[in-house]
This record gives C-alpha cells, sequence and structure tokens, in this order.
C-alpha cells in the first residue's frame, strides 16, 4: 500500500509536468450518480441523445466499460485564454458570433487525449505494465462524476463542475486503471443559495438545481441537435452559434479562474472576433479548412449555416452600423440545396419582415 501511495503522489507530479492543472483519484462506486442519471433519461431530457442511454449501466459502471477496474485518474485542464475577446463584450453585439470558449481553438479531445497518454505511458515506466484505458469525453464515461468523487469540484447547480480555485472554465479526462491506488476526498459543495446560472440561461434549461433539460439548452441546439431547432427557442438564443457559456459567465466562482498556459487553446481563425455575416459566407471547403483539428467540425456545416440562420435572424438592425448586410447574407442563401438551411434562412428572413425592419 505505501508503495502504491508514493505511486500516486508520482502522478500528480507527472500530472502537472503534462500540463494537467489537477489530478484526483476516485474508486468506481457511482451509485447516486446512477440513479440521477437513470432519472434524467426517463424524462427525456436527453434529447435526440440516444447515446447517453445505448450503453446500459456501462456509463455509472466503470467496470463493466472497461473490465478490471478499480479506480479512476480523473485530470482537469484550464481552458480559458485571456487573449480571447471577452464573450460578454460580444453579447451587447448583434453583428459578432459568439462561440463557447472551449470551441476556439484546437479540439480538446486531442490536446487531453496526447497527454493523458503520455501519463499513462510514464506510470507504466514506473510502475511496469498495467491495465488501463483513456478517456476524453469520447465514450460513457460519467466524467464529472468521478472528478467529484476525486475531489476536483464538486456539481453545480448548472450540472458542470465547479472548484474554489479554478471556477468551471476547464476540461476534464479519465484514465480507467487496476492499479488499486489510494483515493482522494470528494470536496464540498459551495454552491449554497446562489442561483444565478438558473436565472443567466436564455432558454431556461436549467429547470431546477442540478437538472439540466437538454432539449432546451443551446449547446444542445447548436450542436446536437441535427433536426429543426424549435422556432419557440430562437429568438432567445441570441448570437450564440456553438454552444453556450452563460451560466458560466455568471458564476460567481469563475472570478477565481485562472487563464490558461495552453497555447493550443489559443483562438483560431479570428473564431473570437468574426462576425456572422463572415462566418455565413464560408463554403463548405473554408469550413472543413477553418474548422480542421476544431470542435466545432462536430455540427457539420449544413449545422453550421442552420445556426449562423438563427443568429442573424435575431440581429437587430437598429444596433448594428450596416444593417442591409444582414438581408443581403441571408438572401444569397435561400436557395441552399440543404432543406434544413433554406428552412432557417426563410425563418429568418420574415423574422426581421416581420419587427419592421430598417430594410
Amino acid at each position: 500500500m505505501a508503495e502504491l501511495a508514493v505511486l500516486a503522489s508520482r502522478i500528480r507530479v507527472w500530472g502537472e509536468e503534462l500540463g494537467f492543472q489537477q489530478l484526483g483519484i476516485s474508486d468506481t462506486k457511482l451509485d447516486n450518480h446512477e440513479k440521477r442519471l437513470q432519472s434524467w433519461l426517463k424524462k427525456g431530457f436527453h434529447g435526440e441523445m440516444s447515446y447517453m442511454e445505448r450503453h446500459g449501466k456501462r456509463r455509472s459502471r466503470p467496470a463493466q466499460l472497461v473490465p478490471g477496474t478499480v479506480r479512476v485518474i480523473s485530470a482537469r485542464m484550464d481552458y480559458m485564454k485571456s487573449e480571447a475577446r471577452p464573450a460578454g463584450e460580444l453579447m451587447d453585439q448583434p453583428e459578432m458570433a459568439l462561440i463557447s470558449r472551449y470551441a476556439l481553438g484546437r479540439d480538446y479531445h486531442k490536446v487531453l487525449r496526447k497527454r493523458l497518454q503520455r501519463l499513462a505511458d510514464r506510470i507504466e515506466h514506473d510502475a511496469g505494465p498495467f491495465g488501463y484505458r483513456v478517456f476524453v469525453d469520447s465514450a460513457p464515461v460519467l466524467e464529472k462524476a468521478l472528478a467529484e468523487k476525486a475531489g476536483l469540484g464538486w456539481i453545480g447547480k448548472h450540472s458542470n463542475l465547479l472548484n474554489r480555485q479554478a471556477g468551471s472554465w476547464f476540461f476534464l479526462g479519465e484514465i480507467y486503471t487496476n492499479l488499486p491506488l489510494p483515493t482522494d476526498t470528494p470536496v464540498e459543495n459551495h454552491c449554497g443559495d446562489c442561483v444565478r446560472c438558473i436565472e443567466a440561461c436564455p432558454t431556461g434549461a436549467i429547470v431546477a438545481p442540478y437538472q439540466v433539460d437538454a432539449r432546451r439548452c443551446i449547446s444542445y441546439l447548436t450542436i446536437e441537435l441535427k433536426e429543426s431547432i424549435p422556432e419557440e427557442l430562437r429568438p432567445l438564443m441570441g448570437n450564440r452559434i456553438f454552444g453556450c457559456d452563460d451560466c458560466q459567465l455568471f458564476c460567481p466562482w469563475n472570478r477565481f479562474a485562472q487563464p490558461s498556459r495552453e497555447s493550443d487553446f489559443l483562438p483560431r481563425h479570428g473564431l473570437d472576433t468574426a462576425t456572422l455575416v463572415r462566418l455565413f459566407a464560408w463554403s463548405e471547403e473554408e469550413f472543413l479548412a477553418f474548422t480542421e483539428g476544431s470542435a466545432i467540425r462536430r455540427t457539420g456545416y449544413a449545422g453550421w449555416l442552420r445556426n449562423i440562420a438563427v443568429a442573424l435572424g435575431n440581429a437587430d438592425p437598429r444596433r448594428m452600423q450596416q444593417p442591409q448586410i444582414v438581408i443581403e447574407a441571408l438572401t444569397a442563401r435561400k436557395d441552399h440545396p440543404s432543406a434544413l438551411v433554406r428552412e432557417h434562412v426563410e425563418w429568418a428572413l420574415k423574422r426581421h419582415q416581420k419587427n419592421n425592419s430598417v430594410f
């Protein structure tokens, strides 16, 4: 046991050397989280994310996913870049595209996976061959529940993991292992009576503390949903075209968040300062080129145009210097080959007509 404790200490040191801000170790018992997950699925809050129920209970029972697993090493890596234009500024400028902060740079899956694999290699070099598997949001894993058990923070009322020293602007990754390492102690929940995240949600997706109806969440609507965005939710999305950070932006704990030192998370292709019209003009070839190695690829080209069309429909011409370019951009896409794109473009144009825009 003493040797395992020494190894656990070394793992934390190696993790810091590899760019992680914190590592923790947990067992695999997730009974309470399993009950919450099943209740969430029963309510249909997962929407079209069928993969959330496809794997049965392997998501909440690590040893069923990777036989022999007795411990999970959870790692945290900060991603907020001080160089990126503040999201709060973009909310007030209807012609600007607002993209979730995590998606401005290199795809976090690639970054964390490589680092975790290097960590596993270090462990193997020191302790000899062992059973393990690396995960970064790529398999049925309850990463936030495991990170909470490992002492990396607590799950807040918005369902994100919160840390007293780092807020919530960070990614999580895991190593499932058969090494019976000593486990860490979970921290207390420090949300208290605060409900700012609930009040800040543009679409009312946080239906109760610790309960998110994904079907109303802008992150779900702009990334996971592959069909039409419900019309009643479109006006509430503003200029958010990929993901949404509002529940994090208004969380008091994020005043303690530290800027990331990772150059891979720097904004690419001016995505933190891009206008909606500029991004709407991308051809499919440009979309694929500019989103190479980016999480944005996940939405697909048609989904990208769908999302931007909604944002253009929400753009208030009275607050824009060149409002006519919005109508011109939308009109240019009226005959797009995708019925999904055409539908949302038509909605956007009708919205401007209905609101008696200045055009």
